[in-house]
């Protein structure tokens, strides 16, 4: 699958796993890393959950607060599904989903967590 070929929610989605993950050096990923440094084993399965959390969801992805910053209502789910679904401080639970936050937030946990490594190759795996 191809950066090209996703939508928004995932492309956010990506990102957000980029920049809240860190390196062996516990650098930030995405300081030196971007997606096409992703193993397509790992696009591929962020893209397969991304997809059915976004068919399971779609009725409960609205009036996010906070979409109007540089996100649409998609990539803001996109980036709050990697945030809650690791428990990072910040996801659908913090105030911005007002509607549906906690129905997300329990979602997005029912996938259990996915923590990126680097390989031996120097491509992203998530475990």
């Amino acid at each position: 699958m191809k950066w090209e070929e996703l939508d928004g929610f995932t492309k956010a989605y990506i990102e957000a796993a980029l920049w809240s993950s860190t390196d062996d050096d516990e650098n930030p990923m995405d300081s030196n890393y971007d997606q096409f440094d992703l193993a397509p084993e790992t696009i591929e399965t962020m893209a397969k959950d991304c997809a059915r959390f976004q068919e399971e969801c779609a009725h409960l992805i609205t009036g996010c607060a906070r979409s109007g910053h540089g996100y649409s209502v998609d990539e803001q789910a996109g980036h709050d599904f990697w945030l809650t679904r690791n428990g990072h401080g910040a996801g659908f639970w913090d105030g911005d989903w007002p509607e549906n936050g906690d129905l997300l937030t329990q979602a997005s946990k029912s996938y259990g967590e996915c923590d990126l490594y680097i390989g031996d190759d120097g491509l992203i795996y998530c475990m």
